[in-house]
């Protein structure tokens, strides 16, 4: 100890120094004095909780230029480098001793040879920069549900998006004392070209769950560098399944039914969606509140389940974000607070702009300057593809604070209890647009364990592939898979009554390739499975759960979006399509078979059970089941 604090005093400031050796606790004293030694930083600074320091940090990035200052107050822009625009997969692994494994599916590597390459990668990497350690918390402070963090950045870029995404965290690790108990996250951007990293090739994002550390290098696009976003969803995903709660890819938002359906009540949903899938627009519903849109901690307490936002902030698509579908975040990006864009096209009166911005589908300015440095309609990229005005992937950050919607129990240190759970994903073929599970466990299996979907640009590789991605946390998870789905399959036992689980599906399509929901829609699902959550209606039973009755959406449609709804609109969308959902069945069975040694035999007899209903019902109906004869039947 002497040593990290002779360490120290020599390479901070009296100011930092004192800052830092407030908090008592020898491990991250510890973390920090490595750090210092590994990466040679020319300067160190350490943020508390104060404005002052905060403050500092935003206007680090502005001097450094990574982050350009817009015509808005509080706004500005980063960009990424061009081939660092999304999350790297292939680069992200977990740091395994010699005997351990987390299966196929999950990308791992050795893990003395992974840190001794990560550290070489990191070696020096600040000499020329100055390294922030910052400290924020996972979920409300002051709360069962918190977990103090400490990132280690040579990017203002990172640790001004953790500002907003995230509760300060200085005074709770002052409260946290010695205990070792904590995440750490390190970051480098490497060597910089043009204020982007440059080399790509030697990007690594590591993760060590033995030692709640994440090594991240050579990258500075948010999904690899922002700590406590999925990396640390991952350690809490760890964390969580050897203490008996749950960390999930799940936004929380209050539900609330027209007043004559109940004046003030609220029903609390949360809900899982792959990325550009809807995850954020569900959330943000007109008249609904938002606690979360990404990441949520479940803890089991008086008989009920509950759950926090682990974040404060969004860091969200901003690709078809306009005044029109998406009005309270378009007003918060169009109005004066924080606001981070990435990615996107900023003209010559430094506004910013992207793709679907106008609901219109008006035309975006033919030049200005995007992630490809000074661009032009037109104009190619050195394999000849046309670079858009702002990438598909592009991204804005905000306080959820500063939305008109948030919900007021946000912070609340309890959580807030919840009464449904919804699986989404792109979809174009199977599922209807809303349906109930029978039970937990079906609900579990069928909707979450079960999810598929079509691909986006969030992640690197081909766009519009089908995929397979368990309760939407496939990338994510680092534990074993058959134990992940076993752990919430238990996480009901106690409870008298669970949740209710829903799936949603708001990208079907017709023959032509049409969709058949409107963006509007998803609204009218959701109020419907608030009424199912509160008995206030029945519904239809199908082969894998319970549907709508035309009736009830046709209120819901004419009282929440003044909109007529038909008979033909409900037959198109809730028509049963049995050979589609044995298909579905068919593919993820296979999975479970071939890449998950350790699926649960409950798995398989839940598939048989649901492929035993399916046949019954198409050979008493037909392949395609209008929801009017199921009605019959």
């Amino acid at each position: 100890m002497n040593n990290v604090n002779e360490l120290l005093k020599e390479k901070l400031t009296a100011e930092n120094y004192n800052k830092l050796i407030a908090l008592d606790n020898p491990k991250m004293h510890d973390f920090v004095a490595d750090a210092i030694e590994l990466c040679r930083p020319a300067s160190v600074f350490v943020c508390t909780d104060s404005p002052a320091d905060r403050a500092y940090i935003r206007d680090l990035a502005i001097k450094n230029g990574e982050e350009i200052p817009l015509n808005v107050p509080g706004h500005t822009c980063h960009f990424d480098g061009y081939h660092d625009q999304a999350r790297d997969k292939a680069q992200t692994k977990y740091l395994l001793p010699p005997g351990s494994q987390l299966g196929e599916s999950l990308n791992s590597i050795e893990k003395s040879a992974g840190v001794e390459e990560v550290r070489s990668f990191l070696k020096d990497s600040m000499a020329d920069r100055e390294m922030l350690i910052c400290f924020w918390c996972l979920g409300p402070t002051g709360s069962d549900f918190s977990i103090p963090c400490v990132q280690i950045t040579d990017s203002p870029y990172v640790a001004h998006s953790e500002s907003i995404l995230y509760r300060p965290g200085y005074e709770q690790f002052k409260k946290f004392g010695s205990s070792p108990d904590f995440f750490r996250f390190i970051h480098s951007e490497g060597e910089l070209e043009n204020a982007v990293s440059k080399n790509i090739d030697k990007r690594r994002i590591y993760i060590d769950l033995e030692e709640d550390l994440v090594y991240s290098v050579n990258t500075q696009y948010g999904g690899n560098t922002i700590g406590l976003k999925k990396l640390a969803l991952r350690l809490a995903i760890n964390k969580a399944s050897n203490q008996g709660w749950l960390a999930e890819h799940m936004f929380v938002m209050g539900a609330h039914p027209t007043p004559r359906r109940g004046g003030g009540r609220v029903t609390y949903f949360a809900g899982a969606f792959p990325s550009a899938c809807g995850k954020t627009s569900t959330s943000m519903l007109p008249g609904q509140t938002i606690i979360g849109d990404d990441i949520a901690y479940f803890r089991k307490k008086d008989g009920q389940i509950y759950s926090v936002n682990v974040e404060k902030g969004i860091f969200g698509i901003i690709r078809d974000v306009n005044s029109k579908d998406d009005p309270i975040i378009y007003e918060a990006l169009t109005g004066p607070c924080e606001v981070i864009f990435s990615n996107v096209l900023i003209d010559g009166a430094k506004k910013p702009h992207w793709l679907g911005m106008s609901a219109e589908g008006g035309e975006l300015p033919t030049e200005g300057t995007n992630h490809s440095g000074k661009w032009y309609k037109g104009k190619t990229d050195s394999d000849g593809n046309e670079i858009t005005p702002s990438h598909k992937n592009a991204r804005y950050c905000l306080n959820i604070p500063d939305l008109s919607n948030r919900d007021p129990l946000l912070d609340d240190p309890n959580g807030v209890p919840v009464g449904s759970v919804i699986y989404g994903g792109r979809d174009s073929d199977t599922l209807v647009p809303v349906e109930q599970a029978f039970n937990w466990a079906e609900g579990i299996i069928i909707k979450g364990a079960s999810l598929e979907s079509e691909t986006t640009s969030a992640t690197l590789g081909k766009e519009d592939v089908r995929t397979f991605n368990l309760m939407s946390n496939l990338d994510f998870l680092s534990i074993p898979l058959g134990r992940y789905i076993q752990n919430n399959l238990d996480f009901a036992k106690g409870i008298e009554d669970p949740p209710l689980i829903f799936s949603v599906n708001y990208f079907l399509k017709d023959k032509d390739g049409k969709y058949l929901n409107g963006m509007a829609d998803k609204l009218i699902w959701i109020l419907w499975a608030e009424l199912r959550v509160n008995g206030d209606v029945e519904a239809i039973e199908t082969p894998t759960g319970l549907i709508p009755k035309y009736e009830d959406l046709e209120k819901l449609f004419k009282e929440h979006l003044d909109a007529q709804y038909t008979q033909a609109d409900y037959v198109e969308q809730f028509t049963f399509r049995i050979p589609e959902n044995l298909a579905k069945l068919d593919r993820v069975e296979k999975i479970y078979k071939e890449k998950v040694s350790d699926t649960p035999q409950i798995i398989f007899d839940t598939f048989a059970e649901v492929r035993k209903r399916l046949k019954a019902a198409g050979n008493k109906h037909s392949d395609y089941i209008s929801p009017f004869d199921l009605t019959a039947g």
